[in-house]
C-alpha cells in the first residue's frame, strides 16, 4: 500500500470517528459503560474494558477487510480489469461521500437488516449483561457487524486492493484510527453532543471521502491508459 493511501485512510477515519462514529455507536459505548463497568472500579480496569471493546471491533473489521479484499481479487482477471475495478470502487466511494453529506441516499439503500435479526439481538443482549472481561471484546465484535456507512466505505476500499492481506490492513487501520474518539467518549460527551461540532467533522470526513474516491477513479483511468500503452509498444516491436 502507498503511504498516501495509509495517511488518507487514517485522516478520514479519525475525522469521521468524532462525528459519524460517535453518533452511530456512542449509545452502545454509554450503555455498556453504565451496565457492565462498575463505577468503583479502577481507571486501569475501566481503560482495559474500553480497549477490549475497541479491539473487538478492529478484529471484526479485519475479517471483513480480508473477505472484501479476497472478493476484489476474484473479480480481477487482467490489468484492464484492475483499472476498471479501481474506477468502480472510486465511483462507489464518491457516492458514499455524498451520502454521508446527506446529498443522496446511496448508503441507506444498500444497508441491510442484520442487526434487527432475532439471533443478533439475543446475542447482543446476552453479551451486554455479561460481566466477564472477554464479553467487552465480544461486544466489540458484534458492534463491528452493525450496518454503517463508514464501514461500507472502507470495505469498498478494501475490495479495491484485490488482496485479503491489504484488505484486512485497510480495515485494521480504519478501526485503530477510530479508537481515540470512542475511547475518549466519556471526556468528549459534551463536545460531541454539540450539533455544530458533529456536523463539521462529518462534513470534513465526507469531503475527504469524495476526494479519495476521485483520486481512486484517476488511478484506475491512469492504470488502464498505461496498460494500453504498454500493450501497444509490445505489438509494435
Amino acid at each position: 500500500m502507498e503511504t498516501v493511501n495509509i495517511v488518507t485512510i487514517i485522516t478520514i477515519a479519525f475525522l469521521g470517528s468524532f462525528g459519524h462514529c460517535i453518533g452511530m455507536c456512542g449509545g452502545i459505548v454509554l450503555a455498556y459503560s453504565t451496565i457492565k463497568i462498575e463505577p468503583k472500579s479502577s481507571k486501569v480496569s475501566q481503560s482495559a474494558a474500553h480497549l477490549l471493546y475497541s479491539f473487538g471491533r478492529v478484529f471484526t473489521y479485519s475479517i471483513l477487510g480480508a473477505i472484501f479484499g479476497a472478493l476484489g481479487g476474484v473479480v480481477t482477471f487482467s490489468n484492464t480489469a484492475n483499472g476498471i475495478m479501481l474506477i468502480v470502487a472510486g465511483i462507489a466511494m464518491v457516492l458514499a461521500g455524498l451520502s454521508l453529506m446527506g446529498k443522496i441516499k446511496f448508503l441507506t439503500l444498500i444497508e441491510h437488516s442484520f442487526s434487527s435479526s432475532p439471533l443478533y439481538k439475543m446475542l447482543f443482549k446476552r453479551v451486554l449483561n455479561s460481566k466477564s472481561n472477554f464479553s467487552f471484546f465480544t461486544l466489540g465484535m458484534l458492534n463491528g457487524l452493525l450496518p454503517c456507512g463508514f464501514v461500507y466505505f472502507f470495505a469498498i476500499t478494501a475490495a479495491s486492493t484485490a488482496s485479503p492481506l491489504y484488505g484486512a490492513l485497510v480495515m485494521v487501520i480504519f478501526g485503530l484510527s477510530t479508537i481515540p474518539a470512542m475511547f475518549g467518549l466519556g471526556f468528549l460527551a459534551s463536545l460531541s453532543g454539540a450539533t455544530s461540532f458533529r456536523n463539521m467533522m462529518i462534513s470534513l470526513s465526507s469531503f475527504a471521502v469524495v476526494l479519495y474516491g476521485s483520486y481512486t477513479i484517476y488511478n484506475g483511468y491512469d492504470y488502464i491508459v498505461r496498460t494500453e500503452k504498454t500493450l501497444t509498444e509490445c505489438h509494435t516491436k
